[in-house]
């Protein structure tokens, strides 16, 4: 496994023709089949861009959830478990039978769902910051301030100041991410944004991820969030090996949600950074041990 950035180029996406609706879709790698579920916000591009660590080792298939870019939101596609179907037609269209899956805060539900009912054909499972069980974060004020602040995202208007503030002003735009997706100090907060702007592969990373979170994507964040607040996913049916990781100071998703799963899903554990962000596996000084920790849970699976 390599953490070049360059491991996976960039890729145009395709739409998957399947009996429960079309998928837009990147596969890109070669080796074991990984298949990345994204935040919400996101789409095909974010899974693209965050498991692009993996290129060395695995192919990699990153796709748009429901309402997200090219994959439409139906009433057949909103449900974890519809979502999770929705993958299954996506693998049986590429002739996939075993695989593995990762995935990424909003994208937790239908990862969870999709490994449960996988049985022995899903290899491993990697959930990074992802949400397990009930969450509403409109249930609190700093949560509906910053759901708030995301919608903007989806304007024209926001998705200008999001690509440009990354660009004309990038200390600026990651030290006011850092600030949301994790509960750190001012001090903390800027000595972390001094070391992702000197470190080439993370300022590009994150430079490139502002551009996964803006656009065509509020039918599926406004869908994802209606699900979250009633979950009850069948964390105790998944017979494969799961490896959480996941931040005590996460801001975004609560820690205990990979608490939760890890109690509740028979073979898994949980790997706790005691101090970053919703996004420590990409940003930060762990993200190196981490991502190295991944490719190992994913090697050491059984094929």
């Amino acid at each position: 496994m390599g953490l070049d950035r360059t491991d996976i180029a960039p890729a145009e996406p395709s739409i998957a023709h399947t009996p429960a609706g079309p998928i837009e879709y990147v596969d890109v790698g070669t080796g074991p089949a990984v298949v990345f579920l994204h935040g919400s916000p996101g789409g095909y591009d974010q899974g693209a861009l965050m498991a692009r660590f993996l290129g060395g080792s695995h192919r990699v298939i990153a796709m748009s959830r429901p309402g997200y870019l090219g994959t439409p939101l139906g009433p057949g596609t909103r449900t974890p478990a519809q979502q999770a179907g929705l993958v299954d037609a996506l693998l049986t269209e590429l002739g996939i039978e075993r695989f593995a899956v990762m995935c990424w805060s909003g994208g937790g539900p239908a990862a969870y769902t999709l490994a449960a009912a996988a049985g022995d054909r899903l290899a491993a499972m990697v959930a990074v910051a992802a949400v397990s069980t009930r969450f509403d974060p409109r249930s609190t004020l700093r949560g509906r301030l910053e759901l708030s602040e995301e919608m903007l995202l989806f304007t024209r208007v926001g998705q200008w100041l999001a690509t440009t503030l990354a660009a004309k002003a990038p200390s600026t735009a990651i030290s006011t991410l850092l600030s949301g997706e994790g509960d750190l100090s001012r001090a903390q907060i800027r000595a972390l944004t001094d070391e992702i702007v000197a470190d080439d592969d993370q300022h590009a990373l994150v430079t490139d991820l502002f551009g996964t979170v803006s656009g065509d994507r509020k039918a599926g964040f406004d869908n994802d969030f209606d699900q979250f607040r009633d979950l009850d996913l069948p964390l105790g049916n998944i017979i494969a090996p799961v490896l959480a990781i996941h931040a005590r100071t996460d801001a975004d998703v609560p820690y205990e949600q990979s608490r939760i799963a890890v109690d509740q899903a028979p073979d898994a554990r949980l790997e706790t950074v005691d101090t970053g962000t919703h996004l420590s596996v990409w940003l930060g000084p762990d993200a190196a041990r981490l991502q190295s920790l991944i490719g190992e849970h994913l090697a050491s699976s059984p094929r």
